[in-house]
């Protein structure tokens, strides 16, 4: 909570707002507002949670003690209710008080403390010139005050109020949006075409931009008329740059192979982003297409949305990589000098998000994840830099909302900044195949949660599928059966579990631990629980386990892969014993090796392998060859199925049957299907889906029911603007 000086720790500011928790009393701009009792207490806890949810039962605590009988729903949204119109504010576009569904409530503001007193000089002359000296301490009072001055308008914190500038329903979300120059525009698309909204109007005008190469906005030029825009020629094409004109025309491409594109100041030069997510590097051409230059090369990092500094003379960018033993992405800020090409980082590794602005009074907006358990969502935070891009002030939160921030964009006098918030939620879907098992029915979702649900297994019977889910801020097993509505948690404790699957006789599961948050990545391991009854046990300790896989009866084995710097290594495993040895004609040395997914086939004979090559957010670019592997178990033959139709393959899994394979598929204008391949390439279209990711699919014992994961969610875009 930030507070004023020692003296005055009792009064909180927020905007025009200021709370005297010593009287009681709620301020706007000095003057007292009427607020009772309870919605006074329930702004003060808001306060001291500031950014935070706090629930319902924490206002019931706090409110009405256990023997106080009230109708508390009916109290509670009646106080809400007075504090908001004391605020001036709306439960439909909330700028201080958040409704979040079903939880509770979220103070929105950053709070803020008023600057300490100025200092002052002491003065104490030693001799006999004392007049000189006290001219010279008052000539120097009087330059540290008028200094203080200068620095407190500098320092101060500058207040945003937001605003929501698009409403796309969750099937429809919004795939990019840039705030034009002057801010008096927003131009965005959609699936259903391509937009310029008026801001202050709010009126909203389709733009003529080409469908062919599902244009979508990323940067405007100086000018105000012409725009940057991502596209992609074919189903199948990499994403490339395009100018487009608002006024109509045909656009004109500008590089092959781009992303992430930032003009500068003065739109002479374009900074973007070229090469696979797993080892990208970063370009700079002029504002025509022409002479495009490698300023950061590629080493096996990946690179976010650059943006330039105020007088065009360096870059800034987020960068990482990804960290095997961890399963996560180190993040860091690092600044660029185009004249020396020097860069270094400004901001420690944190968990960063898309969406960089350098302003031009020097300030740099970024997006930072929240930690769990609302880890899903992530805010807008500013720092100041000076003219060599240091940071010479703390960090503030300038914003505190649910969802995800994806990009960003600024007016050139930085008053304006646009972002977009995404809730892109994986759920837990079941579908039953036809009697013919060539087609799918609508799955219908299971799981009903907002968090990340991913399924992995099923119980002998085919009733009760097994997946993993973040719910409670961390990885853990959970089961629910298929007529049922709530999970059932399994392995306790406070580790994290991912990758739950039955054994071959069916009487246990094995799966991966995650090393808590501050421990060894040693701490990892395989570990195998029974259905029945009894505490899970530790099978192997071992860093950075991938996957794991078990045959079915009559085979016995399981079989998991270890990730390497360079190399994917593959080892056999008794589950009843945990005696495990490698199979090294199964290693395969390549860089990076996590982008490889693989499923056992049912029998142990055949390894299935299909490499991802493109990961970034939002970003489906495709694969060079979207084929599948087939690798003997035995001897390492290998030989491989194209999937030609598509960009690329997500994920694979065997089917039950062992003579095909369950493979989602993408183009890279957002198609998805999901499809059973068998060993000779032939494919079967299971389900198609347009507006939703299709992870992957487990299939049933059974062989009448698939397990898959989908994921949708809306997609909108905010606006702060400072006043």
């Amino acid at each position: 909570m930030a507070v004023i000086g020692d003296s005055g720790a009792h009064i909180i500011q927020f905007g025009i707002f200021e709370v005297d928790l010593r009287a009681g009393e709620l301020r706007r701009n000095g003057s007292k507002v009427r607020l009772q009792e309870q919605p006074f207490q329930i702004l003060t806890l808001l306060l001291e949670h500031s950014g935070e949810v706090v629930t319902r039962e924490e206002l019931r605590n706090k409110l009405w003690p256990a023997d106080t009988f009230v109708d508390f729903d009916h109290s509670l949204n009646a106080a809400i209710r007075r504090l908001r119109d004391a605020l001036g504010d709306s439960a439909e576009n909330p700028r201080f008080v958040e409704t979040v569904a079903r939880r509770g409530y979220r103070f929105l503001m950053p709070v803020n403390g008023a600057q300490a007193a100025p200092p002052t000089v002491p003065l104490s002359p030693s001799n006999s010139k004392i007049w000189r000296i006290a001219v010279v301490a008052a000539m120097l009072l009087i330059g540290v005050t008028a200094g203080w001055v200068v620095s407190r308008r500098w320092m101060s914190p500058i207040q945003f109020r937001q605003r929501r500038l698009t409403a796309n329903p969750d099937d429809d979300p919004v795939a990019g949006a840039v705030i034009s120059p002057d801010g008096k525009y927003l131009a965005f698309s959609d699936n259903t075409g391509f937009y310029l909204r008026e801001i202050d109007g709010g009126e909203t005008h389709p733009l003529s931009a080409p469908k062919a190469i599902s244009a979508v906005p990323a940067a405007w030029y100086p000018d105000g008329i012409h725009l940057i825009a991502k596209g992609v020629e074919g189903p199948k094409a990499p994403p490339s740059l395009w100018q487009i004109s608002i006024m109509g025309g045909e656009p004109r491409k500008l590089v092959d192979d781009a992303r992430s594109p930032a003009l500068s100041p003065d739109g002479s030069h374009i900074a973007f982003v070229r090469g696979p997510a797993t080892n990208q590097e970063i370009w700079v051409m002029q504002a025509d297409g022409e002479k495009p230059t490698r300023l950061v090369p590629a080493d096996s990092s990946m690179f976010i949305t650059p943006a330039w500094s105020p007088d065009g003379k360096k870059i800034v960018y987020v960068t990482g990589k990804y960290e095997l033993k961890n399963w996560q992405t180190s993040l860091r800020i690092e600044v660029f000098d185009l004249a020396t090409s020097h860069k270094e980082s400004i901001l420690p590794p944190m968990d960063f998000r898309p969406g960089l602005v350098w302003t031009s009074d020097n300030r740099l907006i970024y997006a930072l994840a929240e930690p769990p358990p609302n880890q899903g969502d992530s805010n807008l935070w500013s720092v100041r830099l000076n003219r060599d891009g240091h940071i010479f002030q703390p960090a503030s939160r300038l914003t505190a909302t649910s969802g995800d921030v994806a990009a960003m964009s600024a007016t050139v006098d930085g008053k304006r900044i646009a972002y977009t918030k995404h809730s892109l939620q994986p759920d837990v879907y079941v579908a039953e195949l036809n009697a013919a098992r060539n087609r799918l029915s609508t799955p219908k979702r299971l799981t009903r949660d907002e968090r990340l649900d991913f399924p992995f297994a099923w119980t002998p019977d085919s009733k009760t599928v097994f997946f993993v889910s973040d719910r409670d801020g961390a990885f853990h097993i959970y089961k629910q059966a298929i007529d049922q509505t709530v999970p059932e948690r399994l392995a306790r404790g406070d580790a994290q579990a991912m990758v739950p699957r039955l054994t071959p006789d069916g009487s246990s599961l094995l799966y991966v631990i995650w090393p808590k948050l501050g421990e060894s990545p040693a701490a990892g391991g395989l570990m195998r629980m029974p259905l029945a009854a009894g505490p899970p046990q530790v099978l192997v300790t071992q860093e950075a386990i991938g996957n794991v896989e078990c045959t079915r009866l009559p085979s016995t084995f399981c079989m998991y892969n270890v990730r390497a710097e360079n190399d994917l290594l593959f080892f056999r495993i008794d589950p009843a014993t945990g005696k495990s040895e490698e199979l090294p004609q199964l290693k395969i040395p390549d860089e990076p090796a996590y982008t490889y997914n693989w499923s056992l086939s049912p029998d142990g004979k055949l390894l299935a392998m299909a490499q991802r090559e493109a990961w970034a957010i939002g970003d489906y670019s495709g694969q060079r060859a979207p084929d599948i592997t087939l690798v003997s178990v035995a001897d390492g033959s290998r030989r491989r199925v194209s999937v030609p139709a598509w960009a690329g393959v997500n994920s694979i899994d065997w089917d039950i049957d062992g003579r095909s394979l369950w493979a989602p598929v993408f183009t890279t204008t957002g198609r998805w299907a999901l499809l059973k391949v068998d060993l000779q390439g032939r494919t079967t279209t299971m389900l198609e889906d347009s507006r939703m990711t299709i992870g992957w699919a487990i299939p049933a014992p059974d062989g009448k029911h698939v397990a898959l994961w989908k994921a949708s969610g809306p997609e909108n875009v905010r606006m702060l603007e400072q006043f």
